[in-house]
């Protein structure tokens, strides 16, 4: 089969671009050839692969496991079923990070829950003076981000953790997370592509809020005088992040939106 015949079989059952980004994956060919050269002929393994993925991206799996990676603030980082597919709410948190790591000349930065790394990968790079260290309570997840930080070149220090179990002792200036935060039952759950990710990401199996109270619960011992917590949460979640932080005694709680106008991170300070 030809370029444009590949293409043409899967109209109708993938979005266009979708098919257009798995058959350039599948043949290693560019955006160009496919428009300039479309009568291309393609062997057999990379025509099979490509109808491949067709139909598992026809069955609702994400495009970005297909391919194996995902881009993310202009940097490509490898994904797989272990971890959660980047999504750009998150660069809120990263900003957010980033403008109170200002100003502190060599500040020590925590990520829980690391997944793929994006967050502390991130803020090494973005904030080079910052000693980074991060958590992730499954080893798959810490596999695929210490294979990121090495990509990219992120020094940043891996620990397989439960929280702050493994970390006894250290002090941070600056906690960040993107914690499970969906609560089970809720029907997101179902929405496209969220089936194939690893559900112990995206939900606590409860409310919703019980990993943020242990990582607000657990922060106090973890942080340096003045220091910070930062995290993700539900766009219904502010008002009980910010609750959970005045009674763990953080001062100056906050909730801030995303670029959607959404609440996506709370915050605050000792």
């Amino acid at each position: 089969m030809t370029l444009g015949e590949l293409l043409a079989s899967a109209r109708g059952r993938i979005d266009r671009l979708d098919a257009r980004l798995l058959l350039e994956y599948a043949t290693g060919c560019t955006h160009a050839d496919l428009l300039a050269r479309p009568e291309m002929p393609v062997i057999g393994p990379a025509a099979m692969q490509f109808e491949d993925w067709v139909a598992r991206r026809a069955a609702g799996e994400p495009l970005a496991y297909l391919v194996g990676e995902a881009e993310f603030r202009g940097r490509v980082f490898q994904v797989s079923p272990e971890v959660l597919i980047p999504r750009p709410e998150t660069e809120t948190l990263i900003e957010l990070a980033l403008a109170k790591l200002q100003g502190m000349p060599v500040p020590r930065v925590l990520d829980l829950g690391t997944g793929s790394g994006i967050v502390a990968i991130s803020l090494a790079l973005e904030c080079p003076s910052a000693t980074l260290a991060a958590v992730d309570l499954k080893n798959g997840a810490i596999s695929v981000a210490r294979n990121n930080a090495g990509r990219l070149g992120a020094s940043v220090q891996f620990v397989e953790s439960d929280w702050y179990s493994a970390l006894a002792g250290q002090q941070f200036d600056v906690i960040v997370s993107n914690p499970p935060y969906i609560a089970a039952g809720d029907p997101h759950l179902a929405g496209d592509g969220l089936p194939f990710e690893p559900q112990c990401a995206l939900t606590d199996g409860g409310d919703g809020l019980d990993c943020i109270r242990a990582i607000v619960a657990g922060a106090p011992a973890n942080l340096a005088p003045g220091g910070w917590l930062l995290f993700e949460h539900g766009y219904d979640q502010g008002e009980a992040s910010r609750n959970l932080l005045t009674a763990a005694g953080f001062k100056a709680a906050f909730t801030h939106p995303d670029l959607a106008g959404i609440d996506r991170v709370s915050g605050g300070h000792l």
